[in-house]
């Protein structure tokens, strides 16, 4: 997260992935490089999002075609999809790739492969309407309604603190929304607050000019890695990539990137 295609529209369904795309499993490009599809999200800045060309984009894009450059015999391919997707597309095998920010924890790991090699690391830090002072942390946010997409490591963050303190926060779920979406409930006040990457809250809060903010110390730090179906090929993919992920830490290209598209250095070591 090579030389890249983007091959799917945008704002791609869970429709579409199992239906126009079902022809989408691995295959041999013109060149004989086998054909690897990446599920990605296209709304998620810096991350992964369109840019005014309406090219794919940003550091987890950048990071896949930095190992495409060092992995002869693939060719990667981008699929774009809701976050709501991207695993069963995963499952299905219509991707066979997910680099989406995507953190471990005990129940993916039950389900994929995951690289053992983090290529970021990631924040969560708690948003909320610019100017609110009465939130700072986890427990502030008990009886308090906070946005929440399903399956995220975010939400998993609050459902766990909600498991051993009386589930007192109130979680609105947005099945389909974007993280944008939840920002925006949080400025026109349907939810107090809401849990996600500073980095990616700060790109969208500038580029649609919104009235939130992150406030207070991060509540949890997480490696970020590359998802693979747990089958031969994920396992074959695994080990081919974690060698390169390695080495784009060593020589500085992670460092580089991070600091192109987040302003800072969240390489892990």
């Amino acid at each position: 997260m090579k030389k890249s295609a983007f091959v799917a529209a945008l704002g791609l369904s869970l429709v579409l992935l199992t239906g126009a795309l079902s022809g989408c499993s691995s295959k041999e490009a013109a060149s004989g490089d086998k054909v690897i599809y990446v599920g990605t999200q296209n709304d998620y800045p810096p991350f992964a999002f369109t840019n005014d060309k309406n090219e794919l984009t940003g550091y987890d894009v950048d990071v896949i075609k930095e190992i495409d450059k060092k992995l002869d015999g693939y060719k990667f391919e981008f699929v774009p999809s809701g976050w709501d997707g991207i695993f069963l597309a995963l499952e299905a095998n219509k991707i066979q790739v997910v680099a989406d920010e995507v953190a471990k924890n005990p129940e993916r790991e039950q389900k994929y492969l995951f690289s053992d090699e983090s290529y970021f690391q990631a924040q969560s830090v708690i948003v909320v309407k610019k100017g609110r002072t009465d939130i700072h942390s986890l427990k502030d946010l008990e009886g308090k309604k906070v946005a929440a997409s399903v399956g995220d490591s975010y939400t998993q963050l609050l459902e766990q603190y909600n498991a051993k303190n009386g589930n007192k926060i109130i979680l609105r779920y947005n099945d389909a929304g974007t993280s944008s979406d939840n920002l925006q409930d949080v400025q026109n006040g349907r939810v107090d607050a809401y849990v996600n990457d500073p980095v990616m809250t700060a790109a969208t809060i500038k580029k649609e000019g919104l009235q939130v903010e992150a406030i207070g110390d991060p509540v949890q730090t997480d490696g970020i890695n590359l998802v693979f179906k747990k089958d031969k090929q994920g396992e074959e993919l695994k080990a081919k990539i974690d060698p390169i992920i390695k080495e784009l830490k060593t020589d500085g290209t992670l460092k580089k990137l991070s600091e192109q598209w987040t302003g800072g250095e969240y390489i892990p070591q």
